[in-house]
């Protein structure tokens, strides 16, 4: 069986220590779309970790782990994960890079920054890894794939001359910029060779022999629907498919093997990052959940800035997780909320006098004010609990609450970072 596991609102829900858990009982992890510019936090037996490349599957021995076709593949980052876990005594792990993945070049960094800094306070909040520009390269066809490491040199280097033929006249043009030096990549993309040769492989073949000995198969994506460039708050978005159904793509697969679609939401919200965010809060109420939140206060895991905190919205999650196609909510962090007397929930949106419960598209959306509903709290310690029905009844009611009114069921529930603080349980909705 395929399963995804996505998120479903602006990313940073959880979704690492969710596929950390369920990799236990699976074959392969596929890390399928987006670079090294989120990460998952993960707290297991190994100690805490931010991976930014690296799939979540890599804390396992017998593990399989890709990078799909579809990431943004840093190398210098991966290769930098892999030593970094190595060094907290993470055995090396089993690791296939795509052929047909694509490679983020130092200019696409440069050019990340180059463009924030030229927008100045009109810019999209990018992390300046450099993912808007090469996508772009992507699809306008001048992305140096990892399979063109191993063509013949003649080949590669007329590539890089035209590449920087484009490139140097917006760096010089527009961004008044030094040129680039077709040389200095050309030895970049040696070094990258000697990196990623033992670990090359055509992933989509190796998959649909997986898929037909039946194997089971994760495929983990980054960011959530939110943040999908089609579907998301566009513009402040990012570039490459947020989308479970884009997993068969960004792998490699038939999308008819994707069997089960666990879309992940957080207790509340958080975002980091641009873009409209209609349950966001401010001041001291902001800052205290942001302290107490996630798995040692709210901060990015890649860029460490603050996350902008908010009440859990009802209608950005019921539209994430019916994008993502969700068959199950694994709701996180639930642990966090104990301290509140009160807990206030997004239930719809006001745009122009008129209460709707459908999210909108973005300039409707920056309209929107939050209606808000206030459930009682429950004021307890939640953590070291493994039972459904041991949850103080308020706790219980929260979740059946948002259950209702996102109509995807709510089948996990995390209650604490660790690996093992999850709650099953059976949902009444189908």
């Amino acid at each position: 069986m395929v399963k995804a596991i996505v998120g479903a609102n602006w990313g940073d829900e959880g979704k690492g220590k969710i596929t950390d858990m369920l990799a236990g009982d699976a074959d392969i992890v596929i890390r399928f779309q987006g670079g090294a510019n989120a990460g998952h936090t993960i707290v297991n037996n190994y100690g805490k970790f931010a991976l930014h490349t690296l799939p979540s599957g890599v804390f396992y021995q017998n593990m399989v782990n890709i990078i799909g076709n579809g990431v943004a593949l840093n190398v210098d980052i991966l290769f930098n994960e892999i030593k970094d876990i190595m060094s907290k005594g993470v055995p090396k792990p089993k690791l296939l890079i795509s052929d047909r993945c694509q490679l983020v070049m130092p200019y696409h960094i440069a050019f990340d920054a180059y463009e924030e800094e030229r927008l100045k306070g009109q810019s999209f909040g990018s992390t300046k890894s450099g993912i808007a520009p090469f996508y772009s390269d992507k699809y306008a066809k001048i992305g140096f794939q990892v399979s063109e490491l191993f063509m013949d040199e003649g080949s590669l280097r007329d590539k890089i001359r035209r590449v920087c033929e484009i490139k140097n006249v917006m760096l010089t043009d527009l961004y008044h910029k030094d040129p680039l030096d077709e040389e200095e990549l050309f030895k970049t993309m040696m070094e990258y060779k000697e990196k990623v040769e033992p670990y090359i492989c055509d992933t989509s073949a190796y998959l649909y022999k997986a898929v037909k000995e039946d194997k089971k198969i994760l495929l983990e994506g980054q960011l959530g629907s939110l943040k999908d460039p089609d579907h998301g708050i566009y513009p402040m978005v990012t570039s490459s498919s947020t989308l479970a159904a884009f997993g068969a793509i960004g792998a490699g697969l038939p999308p008819y093997e994707i069997k089960k679609v666990i879309t992940v939401c957080k207790a509340y919200s958080s975002a980091v990052g641009a873009g409209a965010f209609v349950s966001e809060i401010f001041g001291d109420e902001a800052d205290e959940l942001r302290r107490r939140g996630g798995d040692g206060g709210e901060y990015g895991a890649t860029t460490g800035r603050p996350r902008r905190m908010g009440w859990f919205d009802c209608v950005a999650s019921k539209y994430g997780c019916r994008m993502q196609g969700a068959t199950d909510v694994a709701f996180t962090v639930l642990d966090v909320l104990g301290y509140l007397d009160e807990i206030p929930v997004c239930v719809g949106y006001e745009i122009d006098g008129e209460v709707t419960e459908d999210f909108p598209v973005t300039w409707k959306l920056e309209k929107a004010k939050p209606v808000l509903e206030v459930l009682p709290g429950w004021k307890e310690d939640i953590r070291g609990i493994r039972e459904y029905d041991r949850l103080p009844k308020n706790c219980r009611n929260y979740i059946e609450f948002i259950e209702r009114h996102i109509g995807f069921p709510i089948t996990m529930i995390s209650n604490g970072p660790g690996r093992d603080d999850i709650i099953y349980r059976e949902s009444s909705i189908k």
